[in-house]
């Protein structure tokens, strides 16, 4: 079965291309693209993955996290944008995107992110990826209270830190996927989340991976 995708670029130049090679992938297929997060809201489509640019007309990429989490809740949202400032990253992930790659990621590594984000882990461009954990170790406090999160939470977290998918997890663990996911929906519940990027951000941010000696 394909990962179904969704893509959001005003460019339509961009967003062609992004369809076309999408479509020669044999995993992942595009079911729409839309120039507008209006035009794209006004229709429903079963996407496993979203591409949402950012700097939009009308309602940013940013603005629309939180309207397309709650039309469609297991959606995994990928920002593909331009801007490499922090305050974008960080809305953006605090927002609760699962991923934030460049435009200019070339096309083999975006096919990549979504197969990533599809599977549960964080998909950053490696850019990105070095402001984030430059942004969280400056911001980072000893942990205040663990949530109640079992041993077996918190090592699954520290791997979500760590970038790894669910597959990856499941294999360090020797647990099925399955299991997995559900210690991460519980690992939700109890920090209050909604997304592994949130989850990840509040974790290093709140400390909550530091082991005590």
């Amino acid at each position: 079965m394909k990962i179904k995708v969704a893509v959001v670029e005003d460019h339509k130049q961009l967003r062609d291309g992004l369809v076309e090679f999408i479509g020669l992938s044999d995993e992942i297929m595009c079911i729409d693209a839309s120039s507008s997060v209006e035009e794209s809201l006004e229709k429903d489509f079963a996407a496993d993955v979203l591409l949402l640019d950012i700097g939009l007309p009308g309602i940013s990429g940013i603005d629309a996290i939180s309207l397309y989490k709650k039309k469609y809740p297991t959606i995994k949202i990928i920002m593909i944008t331009v801007y490499t400032d922090d305050t974008n990253i960080f809305n953006a992930i605090l927002k609760g995107a699962d991923g934030y790659i460049l435009k200019e990621t070339p096309p083999q590594l975006i096919l990549q992110a979504i197969k990533d984000g599809f599977d549960g882990g964080t998909p950053l461009t490696p850019l990105i990826a070095k402001k984030a954990l430059e942004f969280f170790k400056n911001s980072v406090t000893l942990p205040t209270e663990d949530y109640n999160l079992s041993e077996r939470e918190k090592e699954i977290l520290r791997f979500m830190v760590e970038g790894l998918s669910n597959n990856e997890i499941s294999d360090r663990l020797f647990i099925s996927v399955i299991t997995v996911r559900n210690h991460i929906g519980h690992i939700y519940k109890k920090l209050h989340v909604h997304s592994k990027s949130h989850a990840v951000s509040k974790a290093v941010k709140e400390g909550l991976t530091i082991t005590s000696h």
